[in-house]
């Protein structure tokens, strides 16, 4: 069997393997009998993001979920943390999120979350490809059949999403003053985002927050943050705020029309919880990609750094090992475990413009608390993934680009868990040795398995 899951759910087109109609409704069908196998009641919330093949796949997947006895809640367009939220919240077996992330239009896929809201381990992973696949042969789903009255729209979705939002800063707090411009990628915060921040207080402009279905992350969102801070600057903004496709991200533009990356966002929250005397065990979570300046500015301040593999699931798994409440990855997933357990853009961004508020400095000041070092990142588009000590060449240029920079910086290389792409990662002192480097190791991984040789 060919795995289905990646590092964040299963991930490919809309309309090819495995994110087709009978695929989504034999997931609909294997989360009904895996919450059924684990005693939890066949109760599945399900909410998607603004893309054009979306509901036609929810409705798939409501087909399979009815199909193996269970019910189903639609939330519709909601971020991905919002499912979480509400699949806790309503006291469901399972929730599930038809998004693809901050991946193009294009693209699609099916995340799943456990009764607790969290993402699933990998075994339990397993135990519902085994399903998938074991029903494969037999199934036969009706998507037009489904019995309607064992589905319910969640109309609400929205209003009780943004509650818990704001339950996560204190009563009295008041964004009054503060000029947030947000670039809501077209997806899946376009409503609730806006929403959240006007009701406390704040006076906010919104971009991209007009989906058509294809738009999703085109040229805007949390990796397109150009047209964001033009806007920031030309406003005389206080903070812009970047937002991917379904939510669970957020990337930051200070006032001078800066980028804020998710290890900087995260730097600036782990100060301000140390200073309340509010991070416990004084311990803060990331992934290897974290840059080598996150390191060196926690140890600054005496807190420690602990690394894990890419994948927000990783960090959570080791906040909770760790007992650590804030932890995340540089792309911008950040994970405040007080209030959630999934790394979640708006409430992300609350909590960074709380801190910003009450530590009474700009956030371009707040930035320079840490350094950034040099990092360049080189994706080459691949055929295979096979083991990377068997590609030609590839661990003797690592080795010696490697001893090269010695403790000032670093080299990372991995395949994407979402995408046919090998990613190349140098740091270092220098950027323009560091640009070298990784253009030398991406021909060599380009030469061996490279599509676009």
């Amino acid at each position: 069997m060919k795995k289905l899951f990646g590092t964040d759910g299963i991930r490919g087109i809309a309309g090819t393997e495995p994110i087709t109609l009978k695929t989504g409704a034999m997931f609909g069908y294997a989360a009904a009998l895996f919450c059924k196998d684990r005693g939890l009641k066949p109760v599945i919330v399900i909410g998607r993001d603004t893309r054009r093949s979306g509901k036609e796949l929810e409705q798939a997947i409501c087909s399979g979920v009815i199909a193996g006895g269970g019910t189903v809640y639609c939330a519709g367009i909601i971020p991905t943390p919002g499912v979480s939220f509400l699949t806790k919240d309503m006291d469901a077996g399972a929730g599930i999120v038809v998004s693809a992330s901050h991946n193009p239009w294009q693209y699609n896929g099916f995340k799943i979350f456990s009764n607790r809201g969290t993402k699933l381990s990998k075994d339990d992973e397993n135990d519902i490809e085994q399903i998938i696949d074991s029903g494969k042969a037999g199934f036969k789903p009706s998507f037009e059949d489904a019995n309607k009255k064992k589905i319910t729209e969640l109309n609400d979705s929205l209003d009780r999403y943004a509650a818990f939002l704001k339950r996560s800063i204190p009563d009295k707090f008041s964004l009054d003053g503060i000029k947030i411009i947000m670039d809501c990628a077209n997806g899946a915060t376009y409503r609730v985002a806006p929403m959240v921040f006007k009701q406390t207080g704040a006076e906010v402009k919104a971009m991209f927050d007009t989906p058509d279905g294809t738009n999703i992350n085109r040229d805007c969102g949390s990796q397109y943050t150009n047209s964001l801070a033009a806007e920031v600057t030309a406003s005389g903004a206080d903070i812009g705020l970047a937002f991917d496709g379904d939510g669970d991200r957020l990337v930051a533009v200070d006032e001078k029309g800066n980028t804020i990356n998710g290890d900087q966002i995260l730097l600036i929250c782990a100060h301000y919880l140390q200073k309340c005397g509010e991070l416990t065990n004084n311990v803060v979570v990331s992934t290897v990609m974290s840059n080598i300046g996150l390191k060196v500015a926690l140890e600054k301040m005496g807190i420690q750094h602990v690394a894990t593999d890419v994948g927000d699931r990783n960090v959570f798994e080791e906040m909770v090992k760790r007992g650590a409440i804030l932890g995340g990855e540089d792309s911008g997933h950040i994970i405040m475990a007080k209030y959630h357990s999934t790394g979640d853009g708006i409430l992300s961004a609350l909590q960074l413009i709380r801190a910003v508020k009450e530590l009474g400095q700009p956030l371009s000041t707040l930035s320079e608390l840490m350094t950034i070092f040099p990092q360049v990142t080189v994706n080459v588009n691949i055929s295979h993934k096979p083991d990377l000590d068997s590609i030609n060449g590839l661990s003797s240029v690592i080795e010696k680009i490697e001893h090269t920079l010695g403790k000032e910086g670093r080299v990372l290389v991995r395949y994407s868990g979402t995408e046919p792409v090998c990613r190349i990662m140098v740091e270092g002192k220098d950027i323009n040795a560091v640009k070298n480097y990784a253009q030398s190791i991406s021909d060599v991984v380009r030469k061996d398995i490279g599509t676009d040789n």
